[in-house]
């Protein structure tokens, strides 16, 4: 069953319990910054190939800390809009130490 949420805001909390483990987080982290790299890539050769890599990577890293890590299914099956937002929501709350790396 799937829970509904009827705002970001409800949603991040859960998405935060989603991600406890703190290798999780980091493979997260990494991954979300390699795709920052690889979107960059993308705008300075004018090649969009480059986002397709970009979005590849970040998802790899981020799914591999959930199904090796977390042991849990990635919200991204379940909330694919919200989840992407709270990667970058809890990319941003690691860069300002408000969420443990």
């Amino acid at each position: 069953m799937t829970r509904r949420f009827s705002s970001f805001r409800e949603f991040y909390p859960f998405y935060l319990d989603e991600h406890r483990d703190r290798t999780c987080r980091r493979l997260h982290f990494v991954g979300s910054g390699a795709a920052l790299a690889l979107a960059a890539t993308a705008i300075a050769r004018g090649s969009p190939w480059w986002l397709l890599a970009a979005l590849a990577c970040g998802y790899a890293f981020a799914w591999a800390g959930h199904f090796f890590f977390e042991k849990n299914r990635p919200a991204t099956f379940r909330h694919p809009f919200y989840s992407f937002a709270g990667d970058w929501a809890m990319f941003w709350d690691i860069l300002r130490g408000r969420i443990r790396f």
